[in-house]
């Protein structure tokens, strides 16, 4: 991979490391969380889930704001303000003691992500699409790389949060503010002041815009139905775990092996994919590999497997999930570009995440009810949602784009 940055523009290279640090801050402080909810501060099961969804509501329901905001001022400010409030956020979450200091906390950091990951999204999204044409360097390796680097900081992030873990979860919250004091002073520097695509415009249109074609509603659709599987490595795979093994503690390790692989193998898989596939193919070829991991599991049900064997169909779904996930995450993000108007492209990578999250929150409820029962029907559901997904991606014309 660093040979990859390397031979990036010195702009892309800032962006891809900011991804990297954005994400080490981020996980050096999430997975310790819930436990430091539950048993610093005494509470309660289902308070610890809500301050948690509030959390995932206030950071992925956002992101359209954030992309919204980019593109009326320019990405510059609304990534430093993003920076500003997760400094904020976590310094307050570090003192935080009460209930409702807590809530405040954590919707302060989720907001902050709201506005400076689609920041950074869209212009990674818009030099890399610059890249291509002046290198023919596909678009999809460079996304590619940025999606590595956050991996690479979901990897590392709780690695330094447990070397602090030992001096308290404050130190913890602070050492994650420090990354991002670091982050904010990199781009207050390096990152260069751009007018926003349509400062001068007024307010409105940019929805229809995004809904003129059909296009694009069908790619947040198609990677929604991702997401929905992939959060099922949260609900239905600790449940699976825990039926082979008797516990989750073998959980951390398929984890890590899905960001191992995402760090070792995305970029010669993108390699492979823009050589041999186009960004239409590689989403609808990436949903078939993750629906394929499901209906290993359904498959394996019957053998009743336990112990280390029993972990089996669980690892070969977490490989599956990653392998799918390497091939139409950056092609899902590739295409944007080419569906909507250049103007509104902060918008629409925001969108991209806050459909994908309402998508996320109906599917996640309605396969829950599911969860309890297990067994081949689960899976073959679960299998069902991602190849769903393929078939609505298969819907995308060649070379369709933004008109307007």
């Amino acid at each position: 991979m660093f040979r990859e940055v390397r031979g990036l523009p010195a702009y892309l290279r800032l962006l891809v490391g900011t991804q990297l640090a954005f994400n080490v801050g981020f996980f050096a402080v999430l997975p310790y969380l819930a436990q430091h909810l539950g048993t610093a501060l005494g509470m309660a099961g289902w308070a610890v889930g809500f301050v948690l969804g509030l959390r995932t509501f206030s950071q992925q329901g956002l992101f359209v704001v954030g992309g919204a905001l980019t593109d009326r001022y320019g990405p510059r400010p609304v990534v430093l303000v993003g920076c500003v409030l997760r400094i904020a956020g976590f310094g307050w979450l570090a003192f935080a003691e009460e209930t409702a200091t807590v809530v405040g906390a954590v919707l302060l950091i989720g907001f902050a992500a709201a506005l400076f990951s689609p920041a950074v999204e869209s212009e990674t999204a818009r030099e890399a699409v610059r890249f291509e044409a002046a290198t023919g360097t596909p678009r999809a390796q460079v996304l590619a790389v940025f999606s590595a680097a956050g991996q690479a900081g979901a990897f590392l992030g709780p690695l330094l949060g447990s070397l602090l873990l030992g001096a308290g979860f404050r130190a913890v919250c602070l050492a994650g503010a420090a990354v991002f004091v670091a982050v904010l002073a990199g781009h207050w520097r390096l990152m260069p002041a751009r007018e926003g695509a349509h400062e001068r415009e007024h307010r409105r249109g940019g929805v229809r815009a995004l809904l003129a074609g059909p296009g694009f509603a069908v790619v947040c659709l198609a990677y929604g139905s991702y997401l929905v599987a992939y959060n099922q490595l949260y609900l239905s795979l600790p449940a699976e775990v825990e039926r082979a093994t008797g516990s989750q503690a073998a959980l951390g390790w398929l984890f890590a092996l899905s960001s191992l692989l995402v760090v070792s193998v995305q970029l010669p898989v993108t390699r492979w994919a823009g050589r041999r596939l186009g960004l239409r193919t590689a989403l609808v070829s990436g949903l078939c590999v993750v629906g394929a991991g499901f209906l290993g599991v359904a498959a394996s049900v019957p053998l009743r497997l336990t112990g280390a064997a029993g972990l089996l169909p669980g690892a070969f779904l977490v490989v599956a999930v990653t392998l799918g996930q390497m091939l139409l995450v950056p092609a899902a993000r590739a295409l944007v570009p080419d569906l909507v108007d250049d103007r509104h492209l902060g918008l629409a990578m925001g969108a991209l995440s806050s459909v994908s999250g309402l998508v996320v929150l109906v599917g996640s409820s309605a396969t829950g009810t599911l969860t309890a029962g297990g067994g081949v029907v689960l899976w073959s559901v679960l299998a069902a949602v991602p190849l769903a997904g393929a078939l609505l991606a298969r819907c995308l014309r060649h070379g369709e784009r933004a008109t307007g």
